[in-house]
Protein backbone atom coordinates (compact mmCIF):
# COMPACT_ATOMS: atom_id res chain seq x y z
CA UNK A 1 0.00 0.00 0.00
CA UNK A 2 2.81 2.44 0.88
CA UNK A 3 4.56 1.75 -2.43
CA UNK A 4 1.30 2.23 -4.32
CA UNK A 5 0.57 5.56 -2.62
CA UNK A 6 4.13 6.75 -3.26
CA UNK A 7 3.79 6.03 -6.97
CA UNK A 8 0.45 7.83 -7.10
CA UNK A 9 1.93 10.91 -5.40
CA UNK A 10 4.82 11.01 -7.89
CA UNK A 11 2.41 10.54 -10.78
CA UNK A 12 0.18 13.34 -9.48
CA UNK A 13 3.13 15.73 -9.27
CA UNK A 14 4.14 14.93 -12.85
CA UNK A 15 0.58 15.47 -14.11
CA UNK A 16 0.29 18.82 -12.33
CA UNK A 17 3.69 19.91 -13.66
CA UNK A 18 2.69 19.11 -17.23
CA UNK A 19 -0.66 20.89 -16.78
CA UNK A 20 1.01 24.05 -15.51
CA UNK A 21 3.50 24.07 -18.41
CA UNK A 22 0.73 23.64 -21.00
CA UNK A 23 -1.41 26.41 -19.51
CA UNK A 24 1.52 28.79 -19.20
CA UNK A 25 2.59 28.13 -22.79
CA UNK A 26 -0.95 28.56 -24.09
CA UNK A 27 -1.38 31.93 -22.41
CA UNK A 28 2.10 33.08 -23.36
CA UNK A 29 1.35 32.72 -27.09
CA UNK A 30 -2.33 33.79 -26.80
CA UNK A 31 -3.33 37.23 -28.08
CA UNK A 32 -4.00 39.96 -25.55
CA UNK A 33 -1.91 41.93 -23.10
CA UNK A 34 -2.68 41.38 -19.39
CA UNK A 35 -0.78 44.58 -18.56
CA UNK A 36 -3.06 46.63 -20.82
CA UNK A 37 -6.16 45.02 -19.32
CA UNK A 38 -4.89 45.60 -15.79
CA UNK A 39 -3.91 49.21 -16.39
CA UNK A 40 -7.02 50.15 -18.38
CA UNK A 41 -7.70 51.71 -21.79
CA UNK A 42 -6.62 55.22 -20.78
CA UNK A 43 -3.08 54.29 -19.73
CA UNK A 44 -0.17 55.62 -21.71
CA UNK A 45 2.40 53.24 -23.26
CA UNK A 46 4.85 54.16 -20.48
CA UNK A 47 2.31 53.28 -17.80
CA UNK A 48 1.47 50.00 -19.52
CA UNK A 49 5.16 49.13 -19.67
CA UNK A 50 5.51 49.92 -15.97
CA UNK A 51 2.59 47.63 -15.15
CA UNK A 52 4.08 44.94 -17.40
CA UNK A 53 7.33 45.04 -15.43
CA UNK A 54 5.44 44.97 -12.11
CA UNK A 55 3.43 41.92 -13.16
CA UNK A 56 6.52 40.21 -14.53
CA UNK A 57 4.96 39.54 -17.94
CA UNK A 58 7.81 41.33 -19.71
CA UNK A 59 10.13 38.40 -18.97
CA UNK A 60 10.57 35.38 -21.27
CA UNK A 61 8.28 32.39 -20.86
CA UNK A 62 10.80 30.17 -19.11
CA UNK A 63 11.65 32.87 -16.57
CA UNK A 64 7.99 33.54 -15.77
CA UNK A 65 7.41 29.83 -15.27
CA UNK A 66 10.52 29.45 -13.09
CA UNK A 67 9.27 32.24 -10.85
CA UNK A 68 5.91 30.52 -10.61
CA UNK A 69 7.47 27.20 -9.54
CA UNK A 70 9.67 28.99 -7.03
CA UNK A 71 6.59 30.60 -5.51
CA UNK A 72 4.83 27.24 -5.19
CA UNK A 73 7.80 25.74 -3.37
CA UNK A 74 9.16 28.61 -1.28
CA UNK A 75 6.79 31.56 -1.60
CA UNK A 76 7.33 34.80 -3.48
CA UNK A 77 7.30 38.59 -3.12
CA UNK A 78 5.13 40.73 -5.41
CA UNK A 79 5.25 44.45 -6.04
CA UNK A 80 1.92 46.23 -5.52
CA UNK A 81 3.11 49.56 -6.89
CA UNK A 82 3.21 51.10 -3.43
CA UNK A 83 4.80 48.28 -1.48
CA UNK A 84 5.68 44.59 -1.42
CA UNK A 85 3.24 41.72 -0.88
CA UNK A 86 4.63 38.42 0.34
CA UNK A 87 2.81 35.30 -0.83
CA UNK A 88 3.50 32.30 1.36
CA UNK A 89 4.10 28.83 -0.09
CA UNK A 90 2.37 27.21 -1.80
CA UNK A 91 1.95 30.47 -3.68
CA UNK A 92 -0.01 30.31 -6.94
CA UNK A 93 0.56 33.97 -7.72
CA UNK A 94 -1.43 37.18 -7.47
CA UNK A 95 -4.42 38.04 -9.63
CA UNK A 96 -3.69 40.58 -12.36
CA UNK A 97 -7.26 41.86 -12.10
CA UNK A 98 -7.85 42.25 -8.35
CA UNK A 99 -4.36 42.05 -6.81
CA UNK A 100 -5.51 39.32 -4.43
CA UNK A 101 -3.59 36.13 -3.85
CA UNK A 102 -4.83 33.26 -6.02
CA UNK A 103 -4.96 30.89 -3.05
CA UNK A 104 -7.32 33.31 -1.26
CA UNK A 105 -9.59 33.62 -4.31
CA UNK A 106 -9.77 29.86 -4.76
CA UNK A 107 -10.16 29.20 -1.03
CA UNK A 108 -13.14 31.55 -0.83
CA UNK A 109 -14.98 29.80 -3.69
CA UNK A 110 -13.86 26.22 -3.16
CA UNK A 111 -16.50 25.40 -0.48
CA UNK A 112 -19.27 26.45 -2.89
CA UNK A 113 -18.14 24.16 -5.69
CA UNK A 114 -17.27 21.35 -3.27
CA UNK A 115 -20.77 21.53 -1.76
CA UNK A 116 -22.32 21.48 -5.23
CA UNK A 117 -20.18 18.62 -6.54
CA UNK A 118 -20.37 16.32 -3.52
CA UNK A 119 -24.10 16.76 -2.98
CA UNK A 120 -24.88 16.23 -6.66
CA UNK A 121 -22.67 13.13 -6.75
CA UNK A 122 -24.59 11.52 -3.90
CA UNK A 123 -27.87 12.13 -5.71
CA UNK A 124 -26.73 10.98 -9.15
CA UNK A 125 -25.24 7.79 -7.71
CA UNK A 126 -28.43 6.98 -5.84
CA UNK A 127 -30.60 7.69 -8.87
CA UNK A 128 -28.26 6.21 -11.48
CA UNK A 129 -27.24 3.03 -9.70
CA UNK A 130 -30.78 2.39 -8.44
CA UNK A 131 -32.31 2.89 -11.87
CA UNK A 132 -29.65 0.81 -13.62
CA UNK A 133 -30.00 -2.01 -11.11
CA UNK A 134 -33.77 -2.10 -11.50
CA UNK A 135 -33.46 -2.06 -15.30
CA UNK A 136 -31.07 -5.00 -15.23
CA UNK A 137 -33.26 -7.05 -12.89
CA UNK A 138 -36.41 -6.22 -14.93
CA UNK A 139 -34.83 -6.90 -18.29
CA UNK A 140 -37.35 -7.30 -21.11
CA UNK A 141 -40.27 -5.90 -19.10
CA UNK A 142 -42.17 -2.65 -19.33
CA UNK A 143 -40.26 -1.27 -16.32
CA UNK A 144 -36.96 -1.58 -18.14
CA UNK A 145 -38.27 0.11 -21.28
CA UNK A 146 -39.77 2.98 -19.28
CA UNK A 147 -36.60 3.53 -17.26
CA UNK A 148 -34.45 3.37 -20.40
CA UNK A 149 -36.62 6.03 -22.06
CA UNK A 150 -36.34 8.27 -19.00
CA UNK A 151 -32.56 7.93 -18.84
CA UNK A 152 -32.20 8.73 -22.54
CA UNK A 153 -34.42 11.81 -22.13
CA UNK A 154 -32.40 12.94 -19.13
CA UNK A 155 -29.11 12.47 -20.97
CA UNK A 156 -30.37 14.56 -23.89
CA UNK A 157 -31.51 17.54 -21.78
CA UNK A 158 -29.00 20.35 -21.16
CA UNK A 159 -28.50 21.27 -17.54
CA UNK A 160 -29.65 24.87 -18.04
CA UNK A 161 -32.99 23.66 -19.48
CA UNK A 162 -33.66 21.37 -16.52
CA UNK A 163 -32.47 24.05 -14.13
CA UNK A 164 -34.79 26.68 -15.61
CA UNK A 165 -37.75 24.28 -15.52
CA UNK A 166 -37.07 23.50 -11.85
CA UNK A 167 -36.76 27.19 -11.00
CA UNK A 168 -40.01 28.08 -12.75
CA UNK A 169 -41.91 25.12 -11.30
CA UNK A 170 -40.77 25.04 -7.67
CA UNK A 171 -39.72 28.66 -7.04
CA UNK A 172 -42.14 30.65 -9.19
CA UNK A 173 -45.27 28.62 -9.93
CA UNK A 174 -45.65 26.39 -6.86
CA UNK A 175 -43.49 28.55 -4.58
CA UNK A 176 -42.44 25.51 -2.57
CA UNK A 177 -38.79 26.57 -2.49
CA UNK A 178 -37.03 29.94 -2.26
CA UNK A 179 -34.80 31.01 -5.11
CA UNK A 180 -31.32 29.52 -4.57
CA UNK A 181 -29.03 31.67 -2.47
CA UNK A 182 -25.81 30.12 -1.24
CA UNK A 183 -25.16 30.21 2.51
CA UNK A 184 -22.17 28.45 4.04
CA UNK A 185 -22.76 25.18 5.86
CA UNK A 186 -21.27 26.49 9.10
CA UNK A 187 -23.49 29.59 9.10
CA UNK A 188 -26.88 27.95 8.55
CA UNK A 189 -27.00 24.23 7.63
CA UNK A 190 -30.71 24.32 6.81
CA UNK A 191 -30.43 27.32 4.50
CA UNK A 192 -27.31 25.75 2.94
CA UNK A 193 -29.32 22.63 2.10
CA UNK A 194 -32.31 24.45 0.61
CA UNK A 195 -30.08 26.83 -1.34
CA UNK A 196 -28.29 23.92 -3.06
CA UNK A 197 -31.21 21.51 -3.48
CA UNK A 198 -32.25 22.61 -6.97
CA UNK A 199 -28.65 22.77 -8.31
CA UNK A 200 -28.09 19.26 -6.92
CA UNK A 201 -31.24 17.93 -8.56
CA UNK A 202 -30.41 19.60 -11.89
CA UNK A 203 -26.96 18.03 -12.06
CA UNK A 204 -28.18 14.69 -10.72
CA UNK A 205 -30.91 14.36 -13.35
CA UNK A 206 -28.34 14.92 -16.09
CA UNK A 207 -25.52 12.77 -14.72
CA UNK A 208 -27.65 9.90 -13.41
CA UNK A 209 -28.69 8.96 -16.94
CA UNK A 210 -25.24 7.71 -17.94
CA UNK A 211 -24.77 5.99 -14.58
CA UNK A 212 -28.04 4.15 -15.05
CA UNK A 213 -26.98 2.89 -18.47
CA UNK A 214 -23.51 1.96 -17.24
CA UNK A 215 -24.86 0.14 -14.18
CA UNK A 216 -27.39 -1.76 -16.28
CA UNK A 217 -24.86 -2.98 -18.85
CA UNK A 218 -22.27 -3.82 -16.17
CA UNK A 219 -24.85 -5.63 -14.05
CA UNK A 220 -26.05 -7.74 -16.97
CA UNK A 221 -22.46 -8.64 -17.82
CA UNK A 222 -21.71 -9.61 -14.22
CA UNK A 223 -24.87 -11.71 -13.88
CA UNK A 224 -23.75 -13.73 -16.91
CA UNK A 225 -20.36 -14.67 -15.41
CA UNK A 226 -19.54 -18.23 -14.40
CA UNK A 227 -19.22 -17.66 -10.65
CA UNK A 228 -22.71 -16.12 -10.53
CA UNK A 229 -24.20 -19.12 -12.30
CA UNK A 230 -22.35 -21.37 -9.84
CA UNK A 231 -23.79 -19.54 -6.84
CA UNK A 232 -27.25 -19.76 -8.37
CA UNK A 233 -26.81 -23.51 -8.94
CA UNK A 234 -25.91 -23.98 -5.28
CA UNK A 235 -29.20 -22.40 -4.28
CA UNK A 236 -28.02 -18.97 -3.16
CA UNK A 237 -31.01 -16.64 -2.91
CA UNK A 238 -31.39 -14.12 -5.72
CA UNK A 239 -31.37 -11.17 -3.32
CA UNK A 240 -28.18 -12.33 -1.63
CA UNK A 241 -26.65 -13.09 -5.05
CA UNK A 242 -27.34 -9.59 -6.36
CA UNK A 243 -26.39 -7.53 -3.31
CA UNK A 244 -23.36 -9.48 -2.09
CA UNK A 245 -21.76 -10.70 -5.32
CA UNK A 246 -23.09 -9.28 -8.59
CA UNK A 247 -23.45 -5.66 -7.52
CA UNK A 248 -19.91 -5.49 -6.16
CA UNK A 249 -18.40 -6.47 -9.49
CA UNK A 250 -20.76 -4.22 -11.41
CA UNK A 251 -19.85 -1.12 -9.38
CA UNK A 252 -16.20 -1.05 -10.51
CA UNK A 253 -16.76 1.00 -13.72
CA UNK A 254 -19.29 3.17 -11.88
CA UNK A 255 -16.67 4.11 -9.29
CA UNK A 256 -14.16 4.96 -12.01
CA UNK A 257 -16.62 7.23 -13.81
CA UNK A 258 -17.82 8.93 -10.62
CA UNK A 259 -14.23 9.71 -9.59
CA UNK A 260 -13.55 11.36 -12.95
CA UNK A 261 -16.82 13.30 -12.89
CA UNK A 262 -16.29 14.49 -9.33
CA UNK A 263 -12.80 15.78 -10.10
CA UNK A 264 -13.76 17.59 -13.28
CA UNK A 265 -16.86 19.04 -11.62
CA UNK A 266 -14.60 21.44 -9.72
CA UNK A 267 -13.83 23.27 -12.94
CA UNK A 268 -16.73 22.48 -15.26
CA UNK A 269 -19.86 23.40 -13.28
CA UNK A 270 -19.92 26.90 -14.72
CA UNK A 271 -23.39 26.57 -16.33
CA UNK A 272 -24.98 25.38 -13.11
CA UNK A 273 -23.20 27.99 -11.01
CA UNK A 274 -24.15 30.79 -13.40
CA UNK A 275 -27.79 29.68 -13.66
CA UNK A 276 -28.32 29.49 -9.90
CA UNK A 277 -26.03 32.39 -8.99
CA UNK A 278 -23.48 30.30 -7.10
CA UNK A 279 -20.09 32.02 -6.60
CA UNK A 280 -18.02 28.91 -7.33
CA UNK A 281 -14.81 28.02 -9.14
CA UNK A 282 -16.49 27.64 -12.53
CA UNK A 283 -17.60 31.25 -12.68
CA UNK A 284 -14.20 32.38 -11.44
CA UNK A 285 -12.52 30.40 -14.24
CA UNK A 286 -14.69 31.95 -16.98
CA UNK A 287 -14.11 35.49 -15.69
CA UNK A 288 -10.36 34.89 -15.40
CA UNK A 289 -10.06 33.51 -18.94
CA UNK A 290 -11.95 36.52 -20.32
CA UNK A 291 -9.61 38.90 -18.45
CA UNK A 292 -6.45 36.91 -19.37
CA UNK A 293 -5.78 36.58 -15.64
CA UNK A 294 -3.07 33.94 -16.01
CA UNK A 295 -2.25 33.27 -12.32
CA UNK A 296 -5.89 32.57 -11.48
CA UNK A 297 -6.39 30.32 -14.52
CA UNK A 298 -3.25 28.32 -13.76
CA UNK A 299 -4.24 27.99 -10.12
CA UNK A 300 -7.74 26.78 -11.01
CA UNK A 301 -6.43 24.27 -13.54
CA UNK A 302 -3.97 22.91 -10.98
CA UNK A 303 -6.69 22.63 -8.34
CA UNK A 304 -8.97 20.82 -10.79
CA UNK A 305 -6.15 18.51 -11.84
CA UNK A 306 -5.33 17.80 -8.21
CA UNK A 307 -8.97 16.96 -7.50
CA UNK A 308 -9.08 14.57 -10.48
CA UNK A 309 -5.89 12.81 -9.38
CA UNK A 310 -7.04 12.49 -5.76
CA UNK A 311 -10.49 11.26 -6.81
CA UNK A 312 -9.00 8.61 -9.09
CA UNK A 313 -6.59 7.47 -6.40
CA UNK A 314 -9.49 7.16 -3.99
CA UNK A 315 -11.42 5.19 -6.60
CA UNK A 316 -8.53 2.74 -6.97
CA UNK A 317 -8.57 2.17 -3.22
CA UNK A 318 -12.32 1.57 -3.29
CA UNK A 319 -11.85 -1.07 -5.99
CA UNK A 320 -9.91 -3.23 -3.55
CA UNK A 321 -12.53 -2.74 -0.83
CA UNK A 322 -15.57 -3.53 -2.98
CA UNK A 323 -14.10 -6.20 -5.25
CA UNK A 324 -11.54 -8.45 -3.56
CA UNK A 325 -10.31 -9.68 -6.94
CA UNK A 326 -8.67 -6.27 -7.50
CA UNK A 327 -5.04 -6.07 -6.42
CA UNK A 328 -3.23 -2.73 -6.05
CA UNK A 329 0.20 -2.80 -7.70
Amino acid sequence: MTRYLFRRVIGALVVLLVLSIVIYAAFYVAPGDPAQLTCGPKCSPAQVEQVRRRLGVDAPFYLQYARFLGGVVAGRDFSTGTGVLHCHAPCLGVSYRTGEQVTSLIGARLPVTASLALGAMVLWLLLGVGTGLMSALRRGRFTERALTALTLAGNAMPVFVIGLLLLVLFCSTLQWLPFPDYVSLTSDPQQWFWGLLLPWVSLALIESAKYARLTRSSMLETLAEDHIRTFRAYGVSERHLVTRHALRGALTPVIALSALDLGTMFGSAVLTESLFGLPGLGRLLVDSVAQIDLPVVVGLVLVTGFCVVVANAGADLLYAVIDRRVVLQ
